[in-house]
């Protein structure tokens, strides 16, 4: 199935390339951005998703920036543009201040199986500005790392 439409980025050219290679394996890893989002990125019980192209999802992060301040509710909103199970994730990343700034995005995660795991190269393109752009470089190191140590205890207790 192909996409109603997908964002026009030509007018914010901020984009992003993390690759890692994963522990856990491909199947994990999509289905874990697919159908398991609250189990490492997502508050619990914020998510609403079906993994279908053109279906919309949203979810709340929740964090505390610091030790002291009061903990902060991010929504993210997007829709599904591509999915290929097992090897490719695309879709629309929209959340505010502090994120993409109410600019439409596009995330791709590629899954390639390797012997011991997963080489995981996600793509972030459209930001409004290099400020967003960065934020989101530095935080998707942290994320996938995160993800791959919750997946990882995740199979060792199934």
């Amino acid at each position: 199935m192909e996409p109603i439409t997908t964002p026009d980025l030509s007018a914010r050219p901020y984009d992003l390339q993390v690759e890692r290679l994963m522990e856990t394996a491909p199947d994990v890893l999509y289905r874990a951005w697919t159908e398991n989002f609250d189990q490492w990125f997502a508050a619990p019980g914020t998510l609403i998703m079906k993994a279908e192209v053109n279906t919309a999802f949203f979810f709340e992060t929740v964090f505390k920036p610091d030790g002291q301040s009061e903990a902060q509710r991010h929504p993210h909103y997007g829709r599904f543009l591509r999915l290929d199970p097992d090897r490719l994730i695309e879709l629309t990343w929209l959340t505010g201040a502090g994120g993409t700034k109410g600019a439409e995005t596009v995330l791709t995660i590629e899954l390639e199986p390797r012997q011991t795991g997963t080489l995981l190269n996600l793509s972030h393109k459209g930001f409004p500005d290099e400020e967003s752009k960065n934020g989101h470089e530095e935080a998707w190191q942290m994320i996938l790392e995160l993800l791959d140590r919750k997946m990882m205890e995740t199979e060792k207790k199934d």
